[in-house]
C-alpha cells in the first residue's frame, strides 16, 4: 500500500530568520519554516529536522550533524539547534518534514543551507587592523565648523579616507571563496577592479569599543586562478566622526573612537579540496585619494583630480604608495552582521529645476528622503561643484531653507563638494555620508543641469516590506505612505530620530514607532541588533531612594558617544518594549530570556523612584505635542512628564509580570502584580479629575494612555471617555493635543470604545494640527514639530521624524482589526475585529507572520460587514463578536460553502487555517 503524504508546500525555510544565511556566529541557530496546505483547520502535530555536512548525507540514514527524529510539537519557528558542535566557516545542509493534525506526513522539504562565520576572535588568524597615513594635498579638504554658540567658524578636516590594496596569488581552480571584512568606519571592498556586493555604508554603527560587526561575502565568482588584486576604501562613518557634537553638553568630548580601520580575511577552497587563507597585514599598501573629506553629518568632498586610475586592479604600480599602519584599536566582540545591509533602494529623478535668487540651480526631487546626490558633469578641471541639500524651501518657494540641515546644533551644513578633473561625463556619488533632503542647491555649473544629470538616491537598511494597508479613504492611504517613508528614511543600522541633524538612536523614538514598523517590515534581526546597542551602552547608576544599591540603566541614546543622560523612564522602557513587541509579533522567546535580567534590573531601578504617594518620580514627557517648544512654549505639553511616564510604567509592570512567568520567576511576578495594583490606585488618586461633569486625567495623553493600558476601572470608563470626548470636541475643536506617546494610541483607543468617527475626524479635519493639515502643507514625511507652519518664518527643526509614524499602527490594529496575542504569540492565535468610522467602506490589510501572511479584506454591504479572511497554516483566528453580531453571523468556506457548525470560545468565533468569508451585521463605529 502506497504511503499517503500530506499535500503541502514549504513556502520558506529560514535559519535565524534568514534564507540561507552566511556568516553565522551563534552555536545554536534557530530554524523556521512557513507552510501552505490546502483544506481547513490544518495544523502541524510533529516535525523531523535533519542537518548534514553535505548534500549527499542529507537523509534520515546518513544525517551526521543533527537528527533527533520525530518531535511531537506544533512549533514551526525558532526551533533551536541541538546537534553536534558547529564548526567555523563550515556549510551545513538541512531539510524538514512535518506531520499534520491527523498524523499524515508531508514529503521532505527541499534542501537548504546555512554557513557558519568566524565564531571566535582567534579565527581572524593573522589578520591585522590597517589604517592609512594622511597625505592629502587638496586645498578642498577643509570645511567650516560653527555651532550656534560659536562667534566664528573653525576650519576643520576629517580624518583621512584610506585607499588600500594588495595582490594575491591563487594557484589553482577555485571551488569557493569567502571574504570577511570588519570596518571600523564605513568601507567598500574591491576584487580585480569590481566592488564586492551591493552594500553601502557597511557595517552598521555600534558601540565599537564593545561590539563591532563584520560582513561575509561570497567572492567565488570574482576571484580567478592566478593573480588577483584586492582593494578597499575606508571612510570615517560614525567610528571616526571627530567634528560634530564635540561641544554638545550631551556628548563626550571626543566622539571619535579612533582612526578608521579595517581588517580582512579571505578563505579560498580549491577544486582539489586544498585551501588558502589571505589576510590584511603588513604586506598591504595604502594612500589617500580623491575623497579628501568625509563626515557622516557634513558630507563629502571629492577632488577628482586625485583619482587613481586602476588602483584596485591587478598589475597596478603602487611603488609610490606607503606601507600601511598597523593599529590596535580598542574593540570588544566582533560578530557577523545578520540584519539586512544598507543599500541604494531607489533612484529619484528631478521633478523640477529652477534658478535661485543668487543664480544657483535648485533641484526638487519631490520626496523627502535619506541618501545622497548622484551627478554626471562635464566641467573644466579644478571647477568646484558645490551641492547643498535641504528638506525645505523658503516660504516664498524661491530658495532653499536650511532648517535642520544647515548646521546649527551639529556645526556643519549638509554639503557635497565635487572638484572636476576636466573629463567628459564624470559620474559621482558619495560613499561615506548620507543626508536627509528633498532639495539640492547647486553652484559651479556652466549650464542649467538636465533632468538626467542629477539624481537622488534613497539609501537605507534594506528591510523587507511585507505588510500592506489600503482603504477607501485616500487621506488615510496617504498617511500610511508618509508614515512608511518616514520610517525607511530613518533606518540606517539603527532606528534614527532623523537622517540629518542628529542621526541618533533615541530610545523613546524607537519604541514609539516599533509596532507600526513590525506591521510593515521584517524587523527581527534589526531589533535584536539594536538591543545589543542598548545593552552595550548601559551605565552603572545608583538607586534614587536607595543609593547604596547600583543598577545598570540605558542612556537616552544608543549606540555611540553622544549618549545624552541616563534614560528617563518613558525613554528607557524601550529596553523592555522592544523585546515585548518582538516576542508578541514573532513569537521568539529567546529575546525575552536573553534580556530578562537586564529588564528586571531596569524595572527595579525605576521602582527606586517611587515616592510617598506611590508615583514613580521620573519622566521625559509626551514629546512634541502641538505648538510645544521646550524653551519658548513648554506649557503646550499638557501632560506632565511624570504622568505619561507612570502610565507607561503601569504597562511595563504588566509586561514584566508576563515575562517573569515566562521564565518561571514566580516570586518576582507576584511582586510586580502587587506593584501594578498599587500604581493603578495611586495614579487614579493623583490624576483623575472632573471635566465638565465627567472624569478624565487632565490631558488627552494621560487619558488615552490610561484607557489603552487598562488603568481605568470599569465603573469610570464611560465617564472618562466622555471627558476625553468633551476635551477633543468642545475645548480643542475636534483636534488632538497629543505628542508622540498619546498620538500613538488615541485613534486606536477611540475606535476601541465606540468612537471611531471621532478618531476619523481628528485625523482628517483640515485645520492645524491634524495629520491632514500636515499633508496639505506639502510634507512628504512627518516633521518633528507640530507647528502652525504658515505662521513660521521658515520650516524649522527636522522635517523627517519617525516617532510620529507610530499612530499608523491604528490602520492595522483598528481598521484592519488584526492583533497578535500574548498567550499564543507570533500570531499563533490572533484576534480579528475591524473597528472603523462610517466614512470607510472597505479596507485590504495584510500582516506578515512566521506562518505566512494574515489577510483581511473587508467591505461594508448594506450595513453588513463582509470579511474575506485568510488564516495561515498552523494558526487560529479569534473573531471578536458582540452578542448582537453573533446573531447575524454566517461563515463560508471557499466563498460559498456555509460553515454549519462554527466553533465559539467565550462568544467569539474561532477559525483554523483556510480562506473564509465572514459576514455579520455591524455598525461601522463599533466597540471591541
Amino acid at each position: 500500500m502506497q504511503q499517503q503524504h500530506l499535500p503541502i508546500e514549504f513556502k520558506s525555510l529560514k535559519c535565524n530568520s534568514i534564507s540561507q544565511p552566511m556568516g553565522l556566529d551563534t552555536p545554536y541557530p534557530a530554524f523556521s519554516w512557513e507552510v501552505e496546505a490546502s483544506g481547513y483547520n490544518k495544523k502541524q502535530s510533529a516535525y523531523q529536522l535533519i542537518v548534514a555536512s553535505s548534500l549527499e548525507k542529507l537523509n534520515e540514514e546518513k544525517a551526521d550533524i543533527w537528527n533527533d527524529g520525530k518531535i511531537q510539537t506544533d512549533q514551526t519557528s525558532y526551533i533551536q539547534y541541538n546537534g553536534k558542535k558547529l564548526k567555523p566557516f563550515q556549510t551545513y545542509y538541512w531539510k524538514v518534514k512535518i506531520w499534520d493534525e491527523n498524523g499524515v506526513a508531508s514529503d521532505w522539504s527541499s534542501a537548504t543551507s546555512f554557513e557558519m562565520g568566524l565564531m571566535s576572535e582567534q579565527n581572524w588568524g593573522d589578520s591585522k587592523w590597517l589604517t592609512v597615513k594622511d597625505n592629502r594635498k587638496s586645498e578642498h579638504r577643509f570645511r567650516p565648523y560653527k555651532t550656534g554658540r560659536m562667534k566664528k567658524p573653525l576650519s576643520v578636516t576629517s580624518q583621512p579616507a584610506g585607499y588600500f590594496r594588495n595582490e594575491i596569488e591563487t594557484p589553482k581552480e577555485i571551488q569557493s571563496a569567502r571574504a570577511y571584512v570588519c570596518g571600523l568606519g564605513y568601507y567598500e571592498l574591491y576584487l580585480n577592479g569590481n566592488k564586492v556586493g551591493n552594500h553601502v555604508l557597511d557595517p552598521a554603527p555600534s558601540n565599537y569599543d564593545k561590539q563591532a560587526y563584520y560582513v561575509a561575502y561570497d567572492v567565488t565568482e570574482q576571484l580567478k586562478k592566478g593573480k588577483n588584486a584586492i582593494g578597499a576604501i575606508v571612510g570615517n562613518g560614525f567610528y571616526g566622526q571627530n567634528i560634530s557634537w564635540k561641544r554638545d553638553p550631551e556628548s563626550e568630548r571626543d566622539l571619535s573612537y579612533g582612526m578608521p580601520a579595517f581588517r580582512l580575511l579571505v578563505n579560498v577552497t580549491y577544486k582539489d579540496k586544498t585551501t588558502s587563507t589571505y589576510y590584511s597585514d603588513e604586506s598591504w599598501k595604502a594612500t589617500t585619494g580623491p575623497i579628501v573629506f568625509d563626515n557622516i553629518y557634513g558630507g563629502e568632498t571629492y577632488d577628482a583630480r586625485y583619482e587613481i586610475e586602476g588602483w584596485n586592479k591587478q598589475g597596478f604600480n603602487d611603488a609610490d604608495w606607503a606601507s600601511v599602519n598597523i593599529e590596535q584599536p580598542k574593540v570588544g566582540k566582533i560578530n557577523a552582521q545578520l540584519m539586512p545591509p544598507i543599500r541604494v533602494l531607489k533612484e529619484l529623478e528631478a521633478q523640477k529645476i529652477f534658478k535661485a535668487p543668487n543664480g544657483d540651480w535648485i533641484v526638487d526631487f519631490g520626496q523627502n528622503i535619506a541618501g545622497w546626490i548622484k551627478i554626471n558633469i562635464s566641467e573644466e578641471e579644478g571647477k568646484l561643484i558645490d551641492i547643498i541639500t535641504t528638506e525645505a524651501l523658503t516660504q516664498d518657494g524661491k530658495d532653499v531653507y536650511p532648517g535642520s540641515t544647515g548646521g546649527g546644533a551639529n556645526g556643519m551644513k549638509q554639503n557635497y563638494k565635487y572638484i572636476s578633473n576636466g573629463k567628459e561625463n564624470q559620474e559621482w556619488a558619495p560613499k561615506f555620508s548620507y543626508h536627509g533632503f528633498r532639495y539640492a542647491k547647486i553652484s559651479g555649473l556652466k549650464n542649467k543641469p538636465e533632468i538626467g544629470t542629477i539624481k537622488a538616491e534613497l539609501v537605507a537598511t534594506d528591510i523587507e516590506e511585507k505588510g500592506s494597508f489600503t482603504c477607501s479613504d485616500t487621506l488615510l492611504n496617504k498617511m500610511h505612505d508618509i508614515s512608511k517613508w518616514t520610517i525607511v528614511d530613518n533606518i540606517h543600522g539603527i532606528p534614527e530620530d532623523c537622517p540629518h541633524r542628529e542621526k541618533c538612536g533615541w530610545l523613546g523614538d524607537a519604541h514609539a514607532f516599533c509596532e507600526y514598523a513590525l506591521y510593515n517590515y521584517e524587523m527581527d534581526e534589526f531589533y535584536k541588533k539594536y538591543m545589543v546597542d542598548i545593552r552595550t551602552q548601559m551605565k552603572t547608576v545608583k538607586g534614587h531612594n536607595n543609593p547604596e544599591e547600583t543598577f545598570k540603566a540605558p542612556t537616552m541614546i544608543a549606540p555611540g558617544k553622544r549618549t545624552s543622560t541616563i534614560a528617563k523612564l518613558d525613554w528607557g522602557v524601550a529596553t523592555i518594549y522592544l523585546p515585548w513587541y518582538n516576542y508578541l509579533y514573532y513569537g521568539d522567546s529567546s529575546i525575552v530570556k536573553e534580556y530578562y535580567e537586564d529588564m528586571k534590573g531596569l524595572t527595579n531601578y525605576y521602582l527606586s523612584f517611587k515616592n510617598e504617594k506611590g508615583i514613580i518620580d521620573n519622566g521625559m514627557g509626551d514629546w512634541c505635542p502641538p505648538n510645544w517648544d521646550r524653551k519658548r512654549n513648554p506649557k503646550a505639553m499638557e501632560c506632565d512628564p511624570v504622568i505619561s511616564a507612570n502610565a507607561y510604567f503601569y504597562d511595563i509592570l504588566g509586561i514584566m509580570n508576563k515575562f517573569a512567568t515566562l521564565v518561571d520567576d514566580q516570586k518576582y511576578a507576584t511582586q510586580l502584580q502587587k506593584e501594578q495594583e498599587e500604581l493603578q490606585k495611586a495614579f487614579s488618586q493623583e490624576y483623575m479629575q472632573d471635566k465638565a461633569g465627567h472624569k478624565w486625567y487632565g490631558s488627552q495623553t494621560a487619558t488615552v494612555m490610561a484607557l489603552q493600558f487598562g488603568m481605568v476601572s470599569e465603573e469610570h470608563i464611560t465617564s472618562v471617555l466622555d471627558g476625553l470626548e468633551y476635551n477633543i470636541e468642545v475645548e480643542k475643536g475636534g483636534h488632538h493635543s497629543t505628542g508622540i506617546h498619546g498620538n500613538r494610541y488615541i485613534y486606536s483607543v477611540l475606535s476601541k470604545y465606540n468612537k471611531a468617527n471621532l478618531a476619523y475626524k481628528i485625523l482628517t479635519i483640515p485645520t492645524f494640527p491634524s495629520q491632514t493639515y500636515v499633508m496639505n502643507y506639502g510634507f512628504t514625511t512627518w516633521p518633528e514639530r507640530q507647528f502652525e507652519w504658515e505662521t513660521m518664518p521658515g520650516l524649522s527643526n527636522s522635517l523627517n521624524h519617525p516617532m510620529h509614524s507610530g499612530f499608523s499602527a491604528y490602520f492595522f490594529e483598528g481598521i484592519g482589526g488584526l492583533k497578535p496575542t500574548f498567550e499564543q504569540a507570533g500570531y499563533k492565535t490572533f484576534t480579528v475585529d475591524p473597528t472603523f468610522p462610517d466614512q470607510i467602506t472597505y479596507a485590504n490589510v495584510s500582516v506578515p507572520t512566521r506562518y505566512g501572511a494574515v489577510t483581511n479584506n473587508w467591505k461594508m454591504e448594506g450595513g453588513a460587514l463582509h470579511m474575506e479572511l485568510k488564516v495561515p497554516f498552523n494558526t487560529t483566528a479569534e473573531i471578536i463578536l458582540s452578542p448582537e453580531e453573533k446573531e447575524s453571523l454566517s461563515v463560508y468556506k471557499n466563498g460559498n460553502n456555509q460553515l454549519l457548525n462554527p466553533v465559539f470560545k467565550e462568544g467569539n468565533l474561532m477559525l483554523g487555517s483556510g480562506n473564509y468569508v465572514v459576514k455579520y451585521n455591524k455598525d461601522s463605529d463599533t466597540a471591541l
